[in-house]
């Protein structure tokens, strides 16, 4: 442990000792995606204070916890292939009065890892769950992406299916969707991901590899350009990836648009019409307010 662990932990006493830690309760505790940095310093008081931890993987948990100094020798490995049973012996601990924390791999817990099995495990018998959170690829990814509609709407599609014929399509069924759209891909599948958006042309994406890493690359473009970006540099083909697939603006209906935002006009304000007309209709908020600056103007 390095000396300026030691002081985070010093300062993660002060700063979440105080707050209140039910026993009989699991904390779902996100932990870096990368950056050992970005761990909060309520994970490191709620690692430090729980009688046990499940994790997907005990030897990278066990890594994490030296590098912060926490030495906590019960660690309950939750994986895919033991999901029921690791949940069950977490509600056995949970039942018993103890205090238990669910780590993934990597982030935040419960999406694309057994941790949502877990966690419904132990609301199943109405046992309390305490979310501790942080890192996240999801929301990291989006914070940099600048492609989400106007909306602020957005779907998680998290790993799409491995087979080929599956896969295209969930790609296909995706050209459909107007909204942002977040993917996650392992290294070893991320040329086969890459092949199958090209089919979705000039639509944006933006691709984050080993986000919050040293060689964190973030780069946007369009889907069929993704191929090609990915074998321009061997490195390409390492990390974990998270896209997004910017969000397209649906073509509105402009003779419903525009009696709608005529209606609306007549009784409310510019923005307060405009944003009215846009929800009803799906049409886009610029072009709307655009049209109501010229009916006014009119």
């Amino acid at each position: 442990m390095s000396a300026s662990y030691a002081s985070a932990l010093a300062a993660a006493r002060d700063a979440a000792g105080a707050q209140s830690y039910p026993s009989g309760a699991l904390y779902v505790v996100a932990t870096p995606i990368g950056n050992l940095a970005d761990i909060s310093l309520r994970a490191l008081h709620v690692l430090q204070l729980v009688d046990a931890i499940a994790c997907e993987d005990t030897r990278h948990t066990q890594a994490l916890l030296r590098a912060c100094g926490i030495d906590k020798p019960a660690l309950l490995a939750v994986h895919r292939h033991n999901e029921a049973e690791g949940a069950a012996e977490v509600v056995r601990r949970l039942q018993q009065g103890q205090r238990v924390a669910y780590a993934s791999d990597a982030g935040t817990p419960g999406v694309s890892d057994p941790g949502a099995r877990v966690v419904a495990a132990a609301r199943a018998v109405g046992l309390p769950v305490v979310p501790v959170p942080g890192a996240s690829s999801i929301t990291a990814v989006l914070s940099a992406t600048g492609g989400i509609g106007d909306d602020g709407a957005f779907v998680f599609a998290g790993f799409l299916p491995s087979k080929a014929g599956e896969r295209q399509e969930a790609v296909e069924r995706l050209r459909g969707e107007s909204r942002a759209v977040v993917l996650l891909e392992a290294p070893h599948r991320m040329a086969a991901l890459a092949d199958a958006l090209a089919a979705l042309g000039s639509r944006e994406v933006t691709v984050g590899r080993e986000l919050t890493k040293q060689f964190e690359e973030i780069a946007t473009l369009p889907c069929d350009a993704l191929p090609a970006w990915l074998q321009a540099s061997p490195q390409r083909s390492r990390g974990e990836f998270a896209l997004v697939l910017h969000a397209v603006a649906v073509p509105p209906d402009d003779t419903r648009a525009l009696r709608v935002l005529e209606l609306l006009l007549a009784e409310l304000p510019v923005k307060t019409a405009v944003r009215l007309a846009a929800e009803i209709t799906g049409a886009p908020r610029n072009a709307l307010y655009e049209q109501a600056l010229a009916l006014k103007k009119d």
